[in-house]
């Protein structure tokens, strides 16, 4: 049934006006070049990967030290923090194009399986952090031989 619209009364479309200045808003504040410059808008890409007793995780940190990242493990879910310094340089430049990012960052990242969260060793090396983790008892697969009778 089609009701007619009061002018007193609320606009039917108000709620699609909202969501549609929402998402402007989501687009103009992912695209400024003065939030680009600030934070660090691209989290690290990362590979996750598992044989049968490790998982593994590669994340890209380019231009970060290890001093620069904090590593957590809490309820299986693997935590990233860091904070890229913007370089400091002492006479002006004029820039064609500023595209690195520095800022602060988070990433977390869903463990997919149990992990001996005492077997966590982490290395830092050309720009790339790799996490290895033991999978706990209950996750190893187990290859069970079948005797015949």
């Amino acid at each position: 049934m089609l009701e007619r619209w009061r002018k007193k009364s609320v606009s039917p479309f108000r709620d699609i006006f909202d969501l549609q200045d929402e998402v402007n808003r989501l687009f103009e504040d992912f695209f400024a070049p003065a939030a680009q410059s600030r934070a660090f808008v691209s989290m690290p890409h990362v590979d996750i990967s598992e044989n049968n007793n490790q998982i593994k995780v590669k994340a890209d940190l380019p231009g970060m030290t290890e001093k620069d990242i904090e590593l957590t493990l809490e309820n299986n879910i693997l935590t990233i923090k860091g904070n890229r310094e913007e370089e400091k340089e002492t006479k002006e430049e004029n820039y064609y194009s500023r595209e690195r990012v520095y800022g602060s960052f988070m990433r977390q990242i869903q463990i997919p399986k149990k992990v001996n969260p005492d077997s966590v060793k982490a290395k830092f090396k050309n720009g790339v952090l790799e996490v290895i983790m033991d999978k706990a008892e209950e996750e190893k697969s187990k290859t069970i031989a079948i005797q015949a009778e």
